[in-house]
């Protein structure tokens, strides 16, 4: 660190426990550290038969579940949920699935003030972020509550060893994306940039290892990398990428991490010149001689989704997305941002 540097940073109040087959124990026991007596279960339908399991040591203080969870969260269904929720008279809320069933969980606690007990089964962060979205009208809002802050997070990669492959590189790619942002953000400092190059490290380490594509060393190197994005992001705060992914997102129904994976690059690229100190982070962090070119060399390896097309979108709709997009400004980044540059880094995507 350089002398003289000055900054602040906020350290959010989550408790983190991580081990491969610590799931059901650990969920039950936090659920009593927090004095929870009615919970509500929060996950997905294909999730569900899982969840059930990891938590039948709840017994009775498991009140119901609630599976409608959809990616970007729209109103409609946090609505059903805080119905749920409060016909249940329920005091705590346990989610266990990916970002999108983390960010359900947070739509009904956001109203309800419902402690989260989180078990994640992606790479997707936001279980220790105080960030909360919500789709309306195809618009996607993002707030910052410390209410939706889980009280505690549970992480056991054993939990990600079916994740399929495909999804489980775009979720690392949605961290690598936080952990990169985390590096110019007006928020950001040697904390975060610290815990956002190890995290970098640890996620590039376990998409290049070697072996079974998803062996337990590697998913224990990307849930350990997913947890330090998550913390990076939360400390720094959304830019450029994420406030384009939202809009992109929610206006679109596009899926959520392969849609960071194919906007990374560009905006990388775009700020390239304008974050100098990022750049060499992005680059040592990544084992590359710069930054854009190694981050190339990790989507080759990979087999990463790489452009806008390949996620459905229509190149029809990209004036309208460019508007979308412009109606977020003005955001802060390193680089001013203007109507064009954001058409740049669209087009680019494309």
């Amino acid at each position: 660190m350089r002398p003289g540097v000055r900054f602040s940073i906020d350290s959010l109040p989550t408790r983190a426990r991580f081990g491969a087959g610590i799931a059901a124990t650990a969920i039950a026991e936090e659920v009593d550290r927090a004095g929870l007596r009615r919970v509500l279960l929060v996950c997905s339908g294909r999730e569900r038969p899982r969840a059930e399991r990891l938590t039948r040591e709840l017994g009775d203080r498991l009140v119901g579940t609630f599976d409608q969870v959809r990616q970007h969260v729209p109103l409609e269904v946090a609505e059903a949920g805080r119905a749920l929720a409060a016909q249940l008279d329920a005091d705590g809320i346990v989610s266990i699935g990916g970002g999108s069933a983390t960010g359900t969980a947070k739509a009904i606690a956001l109203t309800l003030r419902l402690p989260i007990v989180a078990v994640p089964t992606s790479y997707a962060g936001s279980e220790v972020t105080p960030i909360w979205g919500l789709t309306t009208a195809a618009r996607k809002e993002t707030g910052y509550d410390r209410g939706v802050l889980p009280t505690a997070v549970v992480y056991d990669p054993d939990l990600l060893a079916e994740l399929p492959h495909e999804v489980a590189v775009a979720s690392a790619l949605n961290a690598i994306a936080h952990c990169v942002e985390a590096f110019w953000t007006p928020d950001s400092n040697p904390v975060t940039a610290s815990m956002a190059s190890d995290g970098l490290r640890s996620l590039s380490r376990g998409l290049r290892g070697s072996g079974d594509p998803f062996d337990s060393a590697r998913r224990e190197s990307l849930l350990y990398g997913s947890f330090l994005a998550g913390l990076s992001f939360a400390a720094a705060g959304s830019g450029l990428h994420h406030k384009i992914c939202h809009a992109l997102g929610g206006a679109f129904d596009l899926p959520h991490a392969e849609l960071h994976g194919v906007i990374l690059p560009h905006v990388l690229e775009f700020n390239l010149h304008d974050a100098p100190d990022a750049a060499a982070r992005v680059a040592q962090a990544l084992g590359a001689t710069d930054a854009v070119s190694g981050l190339d060399e990790l989507y080759d390896s990979i087999g990463a989704t790489r452009t806008l097309r390949a996620l459905g979108f229509d190149e029809k709709e990209l004036e309208y997305a460019i508007d979308v997009v412009t109606a977020k400004l003005p955001i802060a980044n390193p680089r001013p941002v203007s109507r064009s540059g954001i058409a740049t880094i669209l087009g680019a995507a494309l």
